[in-house]
This record gives structure tokens, sequence and C-alpha cells, in this order.
């Protein structure tokens, strides 16, 4: 039998492995699994880009006859249902795998306790809620996909020394360094789409999309804000929506009184590739981003975008970038700070990137 340090030892390393693939595996989630025997790590894996094979068949697959005997530990429950491969957890039963340690249980009502079972039924040691939390952080979207029907929201913002996240009138505005830039990026490689405000897009006409080289394929579906269609043809956005797809968020409730403007417009950005998207209110732009299969939404634009998401109580994950320093006169207010976090957000940790530092919050799932 493994102590309990050798379990917790074995199951940071799934929870390690399992962000491999964070933001590649389409609408299932970036699982991890490690197996072991006699103390020692035989085979390790996390879910396939696309979704399939899962972890765990990957794992058993390196595995081979190494498995039997073995304990696997994997970060979310076994799935117990049909779908285009066997169940997971007959997997682990046919290699006879002695005992498995699983951190978060599945909400997917096809699974939830149902994979246990069958481990169980087997006569194999199940054993469940090993390092939980932190397991829970690289499942979040799609734990909340499947508890809420809508994406994790992980709302990011850069905050200067004094508080201001830009200056009115001048466009985007350097607040971090190139270590916490670099975060930033990879962070929109591990999500299913990036949003904004049109204050933003006509600010800064940005593209958001990767800009690490070799991920550029990994860039995230680009939504805006923009009940009134004010989004120029011209910008980049618009220039590259049939590269990586853009969906304008309009509502037909706030559309211009010059209905033939409107018609034109958006008939102009379908035209050219530009997806356009009614709903009225937050809560039903990510009913209908959770119903596409989207995860993680990571909101990067605009303080009030960025208010307007906090006060409808849709934010699950801040992560705070503090610049060293000052912008000083004309700077725009950040709409959060450190010493004004919403109370139910609880502190996760800081990371140094540089002279800057990250600051990061979660709300309990």
């Amino acid at each position: 039998m493994t102590s309990p340090a050798d379990d917790e030892k074995f199951m940071a390393r799934a929870i390690e492995v399992a962000r491999r693939h964070l933001g590649l595996t389409d609408t299932n989630p970036s699982v991890g699994c490690v197996i072991v025997k006699d103390g020692n790590i035989v085979a390790e894996a996390s879910t396939s880009v696309s979704g399939r094979p899962h972890a765990e068949r990957n794992a058993l697959a390196l595995a081979g006859e190494a498995a039997l005997g073995a304990t696997a530990y994997v970060t979310l429950e076994p799935c117990s249902h049909y779908g285009k491969t066997p169940p997971c957890a007959n997997a682990l039963v046919e290699a006879g795998v002695a005992r498995v340690v699983v951190a978060v249980d599945d909400p997917d009502e096809r699974v939830s306790g149902r994979g246990y079972q069958i481990l169980r039924d087997a006569g194999i040691q199940v054993e469940t809620g090993l390092l939980r939390d932190e397991a829970q952080r690289g499942l979040a979207g799609y734990l909340i996909r499947k508890t809420k029907n809508r994406p994790q929201v992980i709302l990011k913002l850069a905050v200067s020394s004094d508080g201001k996240i830009g200056r009115e009138g001048e466009g985007q505005i350097a607040i971090t360094g190139p270590e916490a830039r670099q975060a930033v990026q990879t962070l929109r490689a591990e999500c299913d789409a990036i949003l904004v405000g049109i204050g933003t897009v006509l600010a800064d006409d940005p593209e958001l999309t990767v800009r690490i080289p070799g991920m550029e394929d990994r860039s995230p579906i680009r939504v805006v804000l923009d009940r009134n269609l004010q989004i120029p043809t011209s910008s980049k956005l618009v220039r590259t929506a049939r590269d990586v797809p853009v969906i304008v968020v309009t509502s037909n409730q706030t559309a211009r009184a010059d209905e033939a403007w409107h018609l034109m417009q958006g008939g102009l950005l379908a035209g050219v590739g530009v997806e356009l998207l009614d709903a009225v209110g937050l809560a039903s732009l990510l009913h209908s981003l959770g119903e596409r299969g989207m995860s993680n939404l990571l909101v990067e634009g605009g303080a009030a975008v960025a208010r307007s998401f906090l006060e409808a109580g849709l934010v699950d994950r801040i992560l705070l970038f503090e610049g060293p320093d000052a912008i000083g006169a004309g700077g725009v207010e950040t709409p959060l700070a450190r010493n004004d976090m919403p109370k139910e957000f609880t502190f996760v940790g800081e990371t140094a990137f540089g002279a800057d530092r990250c600051f990061e919050y979660e709300r309990p799932l």
C-alpha cells in the first residue's frame, strides 16, 4: 500500500498531466491519469486532443500488462456511459487495476457515481476526493458548464500601481511586462472564447489571438459585445474572421433606429464571416455559449464590461495582474482592486512575472 504522502504526490502528478491539453479537448474535460505499480509510475496520459480517447484509455495503452494490480490516479471520475468508445471504468476493470484514486466526482448525469459502482462491483478499491480543490481548478470550466449550463467566466485585469487600467483616449497602454503578457497568451490558448466590449475594439483594434509561436492555431473564438453593430468592417477582428471565428453579440431590442442601416451592416459582417448573435443580457449569452459546448470564457476588455459581469454575479475566477508603474492623470479607474474584492471570492495565490504580480481569486463551484 502506498502512503498518504505518496498518494498525494501521484495525484498531484495527474493534475499536472491534465494541464497538457487544456483548451484542446473539445467539449470533454482535459483529465489526467497516472498508473503506479510498486511505487513507480508506469504510465501517464491526458485526454487526447479533440477529446477522445480519454486519459484512462491512453494511460492503460501505455502501461500494457503493467496495469495488472496497479493503482490508477485519475483527476475525474471514470466515465460509465457508452459513446464513441466503451466506458473508461470498464477499461480499468478489464486491465486488472487493483485500486483507483479519484480527485473529482463527475456531475454528468450519465456518470455521477456510476463509474465508481462499476469499479466497486468488480472488486476494485475506490477512493475519492484526494486533492479535490486543486483538481477542480483545471476542471472548473467543465464542471460549471455541466452544473450551471454556461462556461466558466475568467476575468482578467491589468492594473497599474495607482489603480488604473488605461488612459482615456489613448487606446491600449502596456501596464505589465513581457513575462505577464506571455502568461496571458497561454491563458488565451486554454480558453474556448475571449470576450471584449465594442469600446475596446474601437479604441485598440485588437486581434485577440494567441501570439505564441507554434500555438497560433489555439486562438479562442473572439466575442464582441456590440449592441448597435458599431464594429468597423476594417477592424482586425472582422478582417481575420474567416481565420479565427468572431461572434458579434447584438440585440434587436437596442438596434439603431435606422433599421435599414442595421440590416446593411449586419449583412456586410455576415458576408465576411462574422457571426451575429442576438442575446438579451449576459446570462442569455453565457447560456448560448454553454449550449455550444464552450467551457471557459476569458473576459479581457473594458472597465464597463468587467463591471457588468461582476454586478451580474457571473464571474467565477479573477486574475488581477498588477504592474509597478503609475499611469497618472487621465487614467481609467479599475473596476476592481485587491482591497475591494467581492466577499464571495477567496484568494488562491500570487505569482510573480518579472516585476509584475498576478493575484488569483476564485468563487466556490
